[in-house]
C-alpha cells in the first residue's frame, strides 16, 4: 500500500475513492480532504479531490481555462496534481439571498434560483458529476471526494448529488467529520446517522473527530460509547491546529489570512510594520488574494468596514466581488467611499482587485450582473467599464515593477483605459492608486516585494519586505502539516481499508431512519 500500483486492484479499471461528509458545512471536510490527499501524495499514491457540486465565491482558473472552487485547486495542489474542471463540476456562485451563478465544468450556464436549481436543475446534473468522478478514478489510484453541508439534509436528499446521493450511485464509503470545538459532537454523529435511510447509512463507514483540545485519553469513553451506540468506529481525532484555519471550509482557510487571524504577526524585517486593511464589501470574492500580503513579516492584515479603521492603514485593499454595484452603494453608505477618495488626494496607497479595481473607475454599465444600467464610479481612475454576457476567464503572465508576475481573471467587466495613466497589469495606476482585474499577481514573490516597497514608500513607513519569504513553501507547508495531521492522528490503516475496498458489508441501521431516499437514477417519489 505504499505505492500507486497498489491502489485499484480488483476494481475493473476504476481506482478506490472515499467520501468525507461533515455533521456541518463548517465541520473541516475541505482540510480533512486536503490533508488526507497529501497523505496519500507522500505516499506515492496517484490522487485526485472531487467535489461534485460546491457553492463559493472564491474560485480558481486552471490551465484550460475552466472556473472551478479554490477550495478544490487546494486540494490538487495537495495531491500533487494540476487542477481541472472534472474535480469541480459544478461551482454555486451566490449573487444574492436567493439565486446564484451556474458554473458547470467550468464554464458559466446561467442563473437559478435555489428552488428552480433543487426542483429540477440539480438533478439533471447527476449524470455529469458521476462521468467525471468515473475518469478521475479511471485515471487515478484513488479520488478523495468531499461533501457539502450536512449528509442528513432531508428537505434536499431527494436531488442531492453532492452527499450521499453522490455515495449511493458511486459506491462510496463515507467518513463523517465533526468539530468538537463547537460541542454536541456525539450528538451530532449519532443524529446525522440516525437521520439517514438505511441504504445510505450502509454507506457510512466512521466518524472523524475535527479540532479538539486537550488530553483525548478523556475523549476515549465516550468514542466507546459511540461505536456501541452506531457500530461504527471513530477514525481519528484531530488536534486543534492553530494557523490551519480548520473552522471553515469556503474560503479556503487553508491560507495565510488564518494564519495571521489565528497567531502572533511574525515581526518585521525592518523598522516598522505595515498595515492593510481590506475592505469586506458585500459577496466578496477571491479575498485569498490578500493571503500573500498577510504572510510577510511584519504585515499586519484586517478586514474592516468603517472608515475609521482605514484612517491609519497604510494600504487600503479594495477584493473582488460577485455584486461590483452592490459593493459600490455600500461603500457609499457606510462612509468608505469618501475616506478612499481622501487617501487618493493624499497620495496614501489604495489598491482595487477585480471588482475592487471597477469601483475605482468613472462609470459602470452594468446590464448583466446587477441590471442597474450605467452608474458613476469612484472615479479615480481613467476606466470606463461595461458588463459583458461572456465571461472572461484566463491565465495571464507578464511584468510589473520589474518583476515577473503570474495571475488569473475571473469577471464580467470589461475595463476600458482612457488614457492619461500608468498601465498596470492590463490595468491602471494613478498616484498611488493601483487597479487590476488579476487575482493572484501578489503570489509572485518578487513581484510582492517590489509593490510593498512602493506602498512603504508612499505610507511614510520604515518598512522593508523580508527578502527571503517564499508563499508557495509557506502553502506547501501548510499542506504538509494537513498530512502530518492525519498521518499523526487518524486511523491510517482503516482510511486505506476504505479507500482501496470500498464499503464494509455489515454496517448497522440506527433508527428512526429517514424515508427511503430515491437512487439517484431513479424519479423521486411524490
Amino acid at each position: 500500500m505504499t505505492g500507486g500500483g497498489t491502489m485499484g486492484a480488483g476494481r475493473t479499471g476504476a481506482g478506490g475513492g472515499l467520501l468525507v461528509a461533515g455533521t456541518t458545512s463548517d465541520a473541516g471536510k475541505s482540510v480533512v480532504t486536503a490533508g488526507i490527499c497529501r497523505w496519500l501524495a507522500r505516499r506515492g499514491v496517484s490522487v485526485a479531490p472531487f467535489k461534485a457540486q460546491n457553492m463559493s465565491l472564491n474560485s480558481y482558473v486552471t490551465r484550460e481555462g475552466a472556473e472551478i472552487g479554490r477550495a478544490q485547486a487546494m486540494q490538487a495542489q495537495a495531491a500533487r496534481v494540476e487542477p481541472s474542471a472534472l474535480m469541480n463540476p459544478v461551482l454555486l456562485k451566490p449573487g444574492g439571498d436567493s439565486s446564484s451563478q451556474v458554473v458547470l465544468l467550468g464554464k458559466p450556464v446561467g442563473e437559478l434560483s435555489a428552488r428552480g436549481y433543487h426542483a429540477g436543475r440539480q438533478r439533471e446534473l447527476l449524470g455529469t458529476v458521476t462521468d467525471c468522478l468515473a475518469e478521475l478514478r479511471r485515471t487515478h489510484d484513488a479520488v478523495i471526494c468531499e461533501g457539502a453541508g450536512s449528509p442528513a439534509e432531508i428537505n434536499l436528499r431527494a436531488t442531492d448529488i453532492v452527499n450521499m446521493g453522490l455515495a449511493r450511485a458511486a459506491r462510496l464509503p463515507v467518513v463523517v467529520v465533526g468539530d468538537i470545538d463547537r460541542g454536541g459532537v456525539f450528538a451530532s454523529f449519532f443524529g446525522t446517522t440516525a437521520l439517514l435511510s438505511a441504504e445510505d447509512q450502509a454507506l457510512i463507514a466512521g466518524y472523524v473527530v475535527n479540532k479538539f483540545r486537550g488530553d483525548v485519553s478523556l475523549l476515549e469513553p465516550g468514542l466507546e460509547m459511540l461505536r456501541d451506540l452506531t457500530g461504527r468506529q471513530t477514525l481519528g481525532v484531530l488536534p486543534y491546529a492553530h494557523g490551519l484555519g480548520i473552522d471553515e471550509e469556503d474560503g479556503l482557510r487553508v491560507s495565510m489570512r488564518g494564519a495571521v487571524r489565528e497567531s502572533v504577526v511574525a515581526p518585521p524585517y525592518g523598522d516598522q510594520v505595515l498595515r492593510v486593511a481590506v475592505a469586506a464589501v458585500p459577496l466578496m470574492s477571491n479575498f485569498t488574494d490578500v493571503d500573500a500580503l498577510a504572510a510577510e513579516p511584519g504585515v499586519v492584515v484586517r478586514f474592516v468596514d468603517r472608515p475609521e479603521e482605514i484612517a491609519d492603514a497604510d494600504l487600503v485593499v479594495l477584493p473582488g466581488t460577485r455584486g461590483t454595484v452592490k459593493a459600490l452603494r455600500w461603500l457609499r453608505e457606510r462612509g468608505l467611499a469618501d475616506a478612499v477618495a481622501r487617501r487618493a488626494a493624499e497620495g496614501r496607497p489604495v489598491l482595487g482587485v477585480c471588482g475592487g479595481f471597477q469601483v475605482l473607475g468613472e462609470t459602470i454599465e452594468d446590464e448583466v450582473e446587477s441590471r442597474a444600467g450605467t452608474v458613476e464610479g469612484l472615479g479615480l481612475l481613467p476606466v470606463r467599464v461595461r458588463f459583458a454576457r461572456d465571461k472572461t476567464l484566463a491565465r495571464p503572465s507578464g511584468k510589473a515593477l520589474g518583476e515577473p508576475v503570474e495571475g488569473y481573471e475571473i469577471h464580467h467587466g470589461v475595463a476600458e483605459l482612457l488614457g492619461g495613466a500608468e498601465e498596470f497589469l492590463d490595468g491602471v495606476r494613478v498616484g498611488a492608486v493601483w487597479g487590476t482585474h488579476w487575482h493572484g499577481s501578489l503570489e509572485s514573490d518578487g513581484f510582492r516585494r517590489a509593490f510593498l516597497r512602493r506602498v512603504a514608500a508612499d505610507a511614510g513607513r520604515r518598512f522593508v519586505p523580508a527578502p527571503d519569504t517564499t508563499f508557495a513553501a509557506l502553502r506547501e507547508e501548510q499542506l504538509d502539516r494537513l498530512a502530518d495531521l492525519i498521518e499523526e492522528h487518524a486511523d491510517t490503516r482503516a482510511l486505506l481499508r476504505l479507500i482501496e475496498d470500498g464499503v464494509p458489508e455489515g454496517l448497522p441501521f440506527l433508527p428512526p431512519g429517514a424515508p427511503t431516499a430515491p437512487h439517484p437514477t431513479q424519479e423521486p417519489t411524490r
